[in-house]
Protein backbone atom coordinates (compact mmCIF):
# COMPACT_ATOMS: atom_id res chain seq x y z
CA UNK A 1 0.00 0.00 0.00
CA UNK A 2 1.31 3.34 -0.98
CA UNK A 3 -0.81 6.69 0.21
CA UNK A 4 0.61 10.10 -1.20
CA UNK A 5 -0.07 13.42 0.23
CA UNK A 6 0.72 16.40 -1.42
CA UNK A 7 1.62 19.74 0.31
CA UNK A 8 -0.87 22.41 0.22
CA UNK A 9 -0.26 25.19 -1.66
CA UNK A 10 -3.64 27.27 -0.68
CA UNK A 11 -1.43 29.65 1.62
CA UNK A 12 0.64 30.84 -1.40
CA UNK A 13 -2.03 31.30 -3.80
CA UNK A 14 -4.13 33.38 -1.52
CA UNK A 15 -1.29 35.53 -0.64
CA UNK A 16 -0.07 36.25 -3.93
CA UNK A 17 -3.57 37.07 -5.40
CA UNK A 18 -4.27 39.22 -1.95
CA UNK A 19 -0.79 41.15 -2.92
CA UNK A 20 -1.73 41.74 -6.49
CA UNK A 21 -5.43 42.99 -5.62
CA UNK A 22 -3.28 45.53 -3.32
CA UNK A 23 -1.51 46.36 -6.20
CA UNK A 24 -3.63 47.04 -8.35
CA UNK A 25 -6.14 49.19 -6.21
CA UNK A 26 -3.20 50.73 -4.78
CA UNK A 27 -2.03 51.60 -8.51
CA UNK A 28 -6.01 52.78 -9.28
CA UNK A 29 -6.02 55.33 -6.67
CA UNK A 30 -2.97 56.36 -7.50
CA UNK A 31 -3.16 56.71 -11.05
CA UNK A 32 -3.94 59.83 -12.46
CA UNK A 33 -6.48 60.15 -15.61
CA UNK A 34 -6.19 63.05 -18.12
CA UNK A 35 -7.76 63.78 -20.84
CA UNK A 36 -9.36 60.00 -20.96
CA UNK A 37 -5.35 59.06 -20.59
CA UNK A 38 -4.37 56.71 -17.17
CA UNK A 39 -1.36 57.36 -16.44
CA UNK A 40 0.29 55.36 -13.21
CA UNK A 41 2.49 57.28 -10.91
CA UNK A 42 6.28 55.69 -10.89
CA UNK A 43 7.96 58.07 -8.13
CA UNK A 44 5.80 56.39 -5.18
CA UNK A 45 8.10 54.38 -2.88
CA UNK A 46 4.55 52.89 -1.58
CA UNK A 47 4.53 51.61 -5.16
CA UNK A 48 7.57 49.83 -5.46
CA UNK A 49 7.11 47.96 -1.59
CA UNK A 50 4.12 46.51 -3.15
CA UNK A 51 5.69 45.18 -5.93
CA UNK A 52 8.19 44.10 -4.22
CA UNK A 53 5.62 42.40 -1.89
CA UNK A 54 3.98 41.02 -5.31
CA UNK A 55 6.89 39.64 -6.76
CA UNK A 56 8.15 37.76 -3.66
CA UNK A 57 4.92 36.14 -3.15
CA UNK A 58 4.69 34.49 -6.72
CA UNK A 59 8.26 33.46 -6.19
CA UNK A 60 7.74 31.42 -3.48
CA UNK A 61 4.59 30.19 -4.70
CA UNK A 62 6.69 29.24 -7.96
CA UNK A 63 9.49 27.71 -6.40
CA UNK A 64 6.96 25.59 -4.05
CA UNK A 65 5.63 24.74 -7.46
CA UNK A 66 8.71 23.41 -8.68
CA UNK A 67 9.64 21.55 -5.26
CA UNK A 68 6.30 19.39 -5.51
CA UNK A 69 6.28 18.31 -1.87
CA UNK A 70 4.68 14.99 -1.08
CA UNK A 71 4.45 13.18 2.01
CA UNK A 72 4.84 9.22 0.93
CA UNK A 73 3.13 6.68 3.36
CA UNK A 74 4.01 2.84 2.58
CA UNK A 75 3.78 -0.23 4.49
CA UNK A 76 7.02 -0.24 6.07
CA UNK A 77 8.39 3.28 6.07
CA UNK A 78 7.36 7.08 5.42
CA UNK A 79 9.25 9.37 2.87
CA UNK A 80 9.18 13.54 2.64
CA UNK A 81 9.63 13.85 -0.77
CA UNK A 82 10.61 16.54 -3.20
CA UNK A 83 11.57 17.24 -6.07
CA UNK A 84 15.60 17.81 -5.07
CA UNK A 85 15.89 15.29 -2.45
CA UNK A 86 14.19 12.60 -0.36
CA UNK A 87 14.10 10.97 3.17
CA UNK A 88 12.83 7.63 4.42
CA UNK A 89 11.96 6.84 8.06
CA UNK A 90 11.70 3.01 8.18
CA UNK A 91 9.08 2.14 10.74
CA UNK A 92 10.88 -0.25 12.54
CA UNK A 93 13.88 2.23 12.97
CA UNK A 94 10.77 4.02 14.93
CA UNK A 95 11.76 4.99 18.75
CA UNK A 96 8.39 7.01 19.73
CA UNK A 97 5.31 8.79 17.91
CA UNK A 98 3.80 11.78 19.59
CA UNK A 99 0.62 12.45 18.04
CA UNK A 100 -0.89 15.76 20.05
CA UNK A 101 -1.49 19.22 19.49
CA UNK A 102 0.75 22.17 18.64
CA UNK A 103 -0.26 25.19 20.01
CA UNK A 104 2.31 27.02 18.53
CA UNK A 105 1.29 26.87 15.01
CA UNK A 106 -2.30 26.70 13.61
CA UNK A 107 -2.21 25.32 9.97
CA UNK A 108 -5.76 25.58 8.11
CA UNK A 109 -7.74 25.59 10.81
CA UNK A 110 -6.24 22.38 12.86
CA UNK A 111 -3.49 22.04 15.03
CA UNK A 112 -2.47 18.52 15.22
CA UNK A 113 0.85 17.76 14.47
CA UNK A 114 2.80 14.28 14.68
CA UNK A 115 6.18 14.05 15.86
CA UNK A 116 8.60 11.15 15.09
CA UNK A 117 11.69 9.86 16.86
CA UNK A 118 14.12 7.80 16.06
CA UNK A 119 16.47 5.70 17.12
CA UNK A 120 19.98 6.65 17.10
CA UNK A 121 19.24 10.46 16.16
CA UNK A 122 18.64 13.55 18.33
CA UNK A 123 16.92 15.49 16.00
CA UNK A 124 13.11 15.02 15.42
CA UNK A 125 10.55 14.48 12.70
CA UNK A 126 7.48 16.85 12.87
CA UNK A 127 4.35 16.40 10.25
CA UNK A 128 1.66 19.12 10.64
CA UNK A 129 -1.26 17.44 9.48
CA UNK A 130 -3.38 20.72 8.23
CA UNK A 131 -0.66 21.22 5.75
CA UNK A 132 -1.16 18.50 3.70
CA UNK A 133 -3.99 17.63 1.51
CA UNK A 134 -6.76 14.75 3.34
CA UNK A 135 -5.83 15.55 6.69
CA UNK A 136 -8.58 12.60 7.95
CA UNK A 137 -6.44 10.01 5.83
CA UNK A 138 -3.34 11.06 6.76
CA UNK A 139 -4.00 10.67 10.60
CA UNK A 140 -5.63 7.41 10.46
CA UNK A 141 -2.67 6.15 8.77
CA UNK A 142 -0.82 7.73 11.23
CA UNK A 143 -2.50 6.13 13.94
CA UNK A 144 -2.26 2.86 12.17
CA UNK A 145 1.73 3.32 12.15
CA UNK A 146 1.44 4.41 15.86
CA UNK A 147 0.01 1.62 17.24
CA UNK A 148 2.93 -0.60 15.65
CA UNK A 149 5.52 1.79 17.66
CA UNK A 150 6.14 2.84 21.22
CA UNK A 151 4.54 5.85 21.86
CA UNK A 152 6.66 8.66 23.87
CA UNK A 153 6.22 8.34 27.63
CA UNK A 154 4.71 11.53 29.47
CA UNK A 155 6.70 13.48 31.51
CA UNK A 156 5.11 11.98 34.90
CA UNK A 157 6.25 8.18 33.67
CA UNK A 158 10.02 9.39 32.86
CA UNK A 159 10.15 10.83 36.25
CA UNK A 160 8.56 7.02 37.61
CA UNK A 161 11.29 4.79 35.10
CA UNK A 162 14.07 6.90 36.70
CA UNK A 163 13.56 5.66 40.69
Amino acid sequence: MEKVFKYKLDFYYQQSIIYLITLIVYAGFRGNFIENEFSLVFKDPILYIIIIFVVGSFLVLILNLIRNRKLIIQDDKIIFYNKFNQRELNIPDIEWIYIGIERSVKTAGRSQAVVIKLKGRLRLYRIRLGRYEHQKELMNLINEIAKKVPQKKKLTERIIDKF
